[in-house]
């Protein structure tokens, strides 16, 4: 039996490592860093932080904090 990684099951945030590669903020269409500890996607380009409920991204402008810096 062969240990390499499955990338195709949920790491331990519940996120697919697949849907982190293709996701995008829908604001500036731009790419998204992935914050364990805050649970939250971050897009620098549009200064926003994007909540994750329960493993699912939740890709709403409206849904988004604005980020500090």
């Amino acid at each position: 039996m062969s240990k390499t990684a499955d990338t195709s099951r949920p790491n331990d945030s519940g996120l697919d490592p697949k849907l982190l590669e293709i996701l995008v903020c829908p604001h500036s269409r731009g790419p998204l860093e992935y914050d364990r500890a805050a649970g939250e996607l971050i897009s620098r380009q549009a200064k926003l932080a994007y909540p994750i409920r329960e493993g699912v991204p939740i890709m709403l402008v409206e849904e988004a904090r604005e980020l500090d810096n």
